[in-house]
């Protein structure tokens, strides 16, 4: 008679506040998931609603749900992609990139070829994500997404020590252009450190302030690095070292 291992229980799914509810997904997103079942599909949605929201701060949990959403749905590209980007966002370079390779093979869709560009790069190939930009399907890219990996590119030569090759993959159109892009504070942000990295700190500069003025949203920290480089110091008004009840000195008024 052949004895059976123990069970294993299906790993504890994150859990989906009541607030979330599937219809905050983008609408063709959904539409992949007609194939599922409609509870499978709801519950799907309402984890990648949970990505979207917890990404950006906090990747981990992101993560979570989106293997969540995966083990419901692992045969939607969709599905695949959202957890090669939330892998990404958390680190786990090799599962991004697994994730992403499968997402490609059912979609056809190579727009997040960037994303697996760099992950190559934090797996310390950098070689290979030169070759993935300079493959066929790079050439298919949106001009956004070649903006995106020429970002890469950039850091790619870097990871090599070749900072001159760095600074020119960046001398892109959108660099000089005036229009403003969801990339462009990204953009001019690692046009200055490809600079800094060349050694030419005053064109730099220069640089990050412009990435300053672009980054509206506050994306990168292009505030600090100028503020470095101009060597300004910030003083917390909030963390006053005088005693409690003390009285400013009328002097240093």
């Amino acid at each position: 008679m052949k004895l059976l291992g123990p069970r294993r229980d299906a790993p504890v799914e994150p859990a989906l506040p009541e607030d979330v509810v599937a219809a905050d997904l983008d609408r063709a997103v959904r539409a992949q998931l007609r194939s599922l079942s409609k509870p499978n599909a709801e519950q799907v949605a309402r984890h990648l609603v949970m990505v979207t929201r917890l990404l950006p701060d906090e990747p981990e949990q992101a993560y979570a749900h989106a293997m969540s959403a995966q083990r419901r749905a692992g045969r939607v590209a969709v599905v695949r992609e959202v957890v090669g980007i939330a892998a990404y966002h958390a680190g786990l370079w090799s599962e991004a990139l697994a994730e992403l390779r499968a997402a490609r093979r059912m979609s056809g869709s190579s727009h997040q070829l960037p994303l697996m560009a760099d992950a190559e790069r934090g797996l310390g190939r950098p070689e290979r994500a030169l070759e993935l930009a300079a493959s066929d399907e790079a050439a298919t890219l949106t001009r956004a997404e070649q903006v995106e990996m020429a970002i890469v590119v950039s850091g790619a030569r870097r990871d090599l020590g070749q900072p001159d090759a760095a600074v020119l993959a960046l001398q892109v159109p959108e660099l000089q252009g005036r229009a403003l892009h969801p990339f462009t504070a990204r953009l001019r942000y690692a046009y200055a450190d490809a600079l800094l990295a060349a050694g030419r700190a005053d064109e730099a500069t220069a640089w990050f302030a412009q990435a300053a003025d672009a980054d509206v949203d506050g994306l990168t920290d292009a505030d600090e690095r100028l503020a470095d480089l101009q060597g300004v110091e910030f003083t917390d008004l909030d963390d006053d070292d005088s005693p409690e009840g003390a009285s400013p000195d009328p002097s240093a008024e």
